[in-house]
């Protein structure tokens, strides 16, 4: 299973527009990949907060439209990274897009955990409620973004969906770049599955993007790290890995807290 990770800059003198069309071109030299994946919000920027009214859409708007033609004529499975969604009701949501070979939406996941405590994301959008994971003819993804990292349950629950890889795209800050690359192996690790991070790059909003996107195994072991500018990083996994790791060393057996029983209640 060949994934690809479009690390793409979110250049702040490069209109939305000019940017959906310079992904899309990216996308389509990833022919011959099984899966190619996009950052968080990548279209407007992660904390360009000032333009999310202006450029928030639907699930089926512009973005879908110029991603799922390039997932077409590039044959892949596309995690479009996220959108700035307006639902009917006019809230807000950070909505991510995966997109089949055939150019359908395979499935959508809205942000759970919104980053800014009591600013930005955090007060403009709404907070999703929903897992979401999709079924690849190899692994079963589970969709998480950027802040949701810091959140070990909510993987947790992934795995207990069916999850064996994990897709992570993300804006998340050069400042704390140390712990992204440390809690994208500690999700690998703990639930001995891949993780795909995939981040942006450059300055916006006048925030340093961390770039450093990642690739990790279900041992986690670091298969590929980008470094801190534009980059595309393509790598080979093994679906395989993820059952013969549960298997060889099955931790997750001895989980005790995932379902309070009155054993445990005790």
């Amino acid at each position: 299973m060949r994934a690809s990770l479009i690390q793409i800059a979110a250049d702040p003198d490069e209109s939305v527009n000019s940017r959906r069309q310079r992904a899309a071109s990216l996308v389509r030299e990833q022919r011959g990949a099984d899966l190619v994946v996009l950052p968080e919000l990548w279209p407007v920027g992660a904390f360009a907060y000032q333009s999310f009214e202006d450029e928030a859409e639907t699930p089926a708007g512009p973005t879908y439209e110029v991603m799922a033609e390039a997932a077409r004529d590039a044959g892949v499975w596309l995690h479009a990274g996220s959108i700035v969604e307006r639902d009917p009701d006019g809230t807000l949501y950070n909505t991510s897009l995966v997109i089949s070979p055939a150019g359908e939406l395979a499935g959508t996941y809205r942000k759970i955990h919104r980053f800014g405590f009591d600013k930005g994301e955090a007060v403009m959008m709404g907070a999703g409620a929903d897992l979401a994971t999709v079924v690849l003819p190899d692994l079963t993804i589970g969709l998480a973004t950027c802040y949701d990292l810091r959140f070990p349950e909510l993987f947790r629950g992934l795995v207990d969906a069916g999850a064996g890889l994990f897709v992570i795209p993300a804006g998340w800050p050069a400042r704390r770049r140390g712990h992204w690359t440390l809690l994208a192996r500690a999700r690998a690790v703990e639930n001995q599955a891949y993780v795909l991070a995939c981040g942006t790059a450059g300055t916006h909003a006048d925030v340093e993007q961390a770039g450093h996107s990642i690739v990790v195994d279900p041992w986690g072991e670091v298969l590929a790290e980008a470094g801190p500018d534009e980059e595309i990083l393509t790598v080979d996994l093994d679906p395989a890995k993820v059952a013969a790791t549960r298997d060889q060393f099955p931790v997750l057996k001895d989980r005790r807290l995932g379902v309070v029983t009155p054993d445990i209640l005790r």
